[in-house]
């Protein structure tokens, strides 16, 4: 499994899953642009890439704004190469908050941040990836993009739509060359929820306490494997479908939680 000579975009590269996927697409030969919207948290985890002998340039962009993403993606073929993979990672939490407890803001900027955040990676993505007749996409969703539950009615819902645009996207560009999937985690570790937190804004109540996977108790009353993952479980399974060793995987919405949603 090697990706020597080709580019690979991912967004939330700063930390987390991101940062793992980013690191393990560079140790199998890829050039990596690494986007998050803490621009120095991206450039890091270039800098780890670089000191391990590969090759990765750090960009800071909000996925939700197209401008960004176009100005981090014009950047990253100019400084890398064409663009042959694209991991849309980037993404909040909710909160864990029902209908009746969600203000209608936080509604917008999760959707905003996980599923129109992968939309317009996606579509410009499909701008270098259409004419050159060929690349891979994977999208990051969640066992909460399967179940209904696993997060607040925002982050489940926005997820449930990543795993729709993954598949209408799959239908509509293999006969074009580009193959389309997503990955559904469970229950990872990752600074997510503090980082969450941040980017939701002050008026929001401590979310470190709320969820179905908080403890490790609640972990192994849910999960079969009985633990956590790790997010290089997570970036095993991204560079996996990125490769040809999946070639004739598409639409496919990849579960990797420990028997979580077998349940």
């Amino acid at each position: 499994m090697t990706f020597q000579g080709q580019m690979a975009m991912v967004t939330g590269a700063g930390s987390g899953i991101g940062r793992a996927t980013a690191c393990l697409l560079a140790a199998r030969g890829a050039a990596v642009a690494a986007v998050d919207i803490d621009g120095a948290t991206a450039r890091e985890t270039a800098r780890m890439i670089t000191a391990a002998g590969g090759r990765g340039a750090g960009y800071e962009a909000d996925v939700s704004k197209a401008a960004e993403i176009d100005a981090a993606m014009a950047s990253a073929v100019r400084d890398l190469g064409p663009l042959r993979i694209m991991v849309n990672n980037a993404g909040i939490l909710d909160g864990y908050f029902d209908v009746d407890e969600l203000e209608e803001a936080t509604w917008r900027r999760v959707l905003d941040f996980d599923l129109t955040g992968a939309f317009l990676g996606c579509k410009r993505a499909l701008r270098e990836m259409l004419p050159a007749g060929q690349g891979r996409i994977v999208n990051m969703a969640s066992v909460a993009g399967l179940n209904g539950t696993g997060g607040g009615a925002a982050y489940i819902a926005a997820k449930h739509g990543v795993v729709g645009l993954t598949r209408q996207m799959a239908v509509v560009y293999a006969a074009r060359g580009i193959r389309v999937n997503c990955v559904c985690p469970g229950a990872i570790p990752t600074g997510l929820r503090a980082h969450s937190q941040t980017l939701l804004g002050p008026g929001i109540p401590d979310i470190s306490a709320r969820g179905v996977a908080v403890s490790d108790a609640q972990v192994r009353a849910l999960v079969p494997a009985g633990e956590r993952g790790t997010v290089e479980d997570i970036a095993g399974a991204v560079c996996w479908l990125v490769s040809d060793e999946a070639r004739y995987v598409n639409g496919h919405a990849l579960v990797v939680d420990g028997g979580w949603r077998a349940k």
